[in-house]
């Protein structure tokens, strides 16, 4: 299957960078290979959030939970540097409220409730629930999956009979 670098205009990097994401789908089935591309990509980039996003998508799909977490969270640091974020919560949740249809505040948000996800295969679910219920908090169109996340997390176990 040849892919054609030019199809992926979204991302606003370099040719080059884009050619080691394909180079990365095209050899998908192998997981060393591919994933040397994905971090030629992120070391070529520092933490470009287009980059750092394919990156976690793939490490989510490859089941590498704990990489696909650490890029995550050079997302949400890269967004609060980008937009001068709090680290507060009670500082942040006003912001990420009145902005939350800014693209970048999307993208933190599906990023943060993302790390929710991560942690909850990981086996945090305590953490895993804490945001979930922030993300929850800001997510009256249930935008960012943060509320069916929660719900499971919190479902009571079913009892056998």
């Amino acid at each position: 299957m040849q892919l054609d670098a030019n199809k992926f205009s979204w991302f606003q990097v370099p040719e080059d960078i884009k050619n080691l994401l394909v180079l990365a789908a095209q050899t998908w089935e192998n997981t060393s290979e591919s994933e040397k591309y994905i971090q030629q990509a992120l070391a070529q980039t520092g933490d470009h959030t287009d980059v750092l996003v394919a990156a976690y998508r793939f490490f989510y799909y490859k089941n590498n939970y704990s990489l696909a977490l650490q890029t995550t969270v050079k997302l949400l640091d890269k967004i609060k540097e980008i937009e001068n974020l709090p680290d507060d919560w009670e500082q942040l949740k006003p912001i990420l409220i009145n902005r939350k249809e800014d693209s970048q505040i999307r993208l933190y948000l599906n990023a943060y409730a993302a790390s929710g996800l991560v942690l909850a295969k990981l086996g945090a679910i305590e953490e895993a629930k804490e945001i979930s219920a922030k993300v929850k908090e800001i997510d009256e169109k249930h935008d960012f999956g943060a509320g069916i996340l929660l719900d499971i997390l919190t479902r009571p176990a079913e009892e056998d009979d």
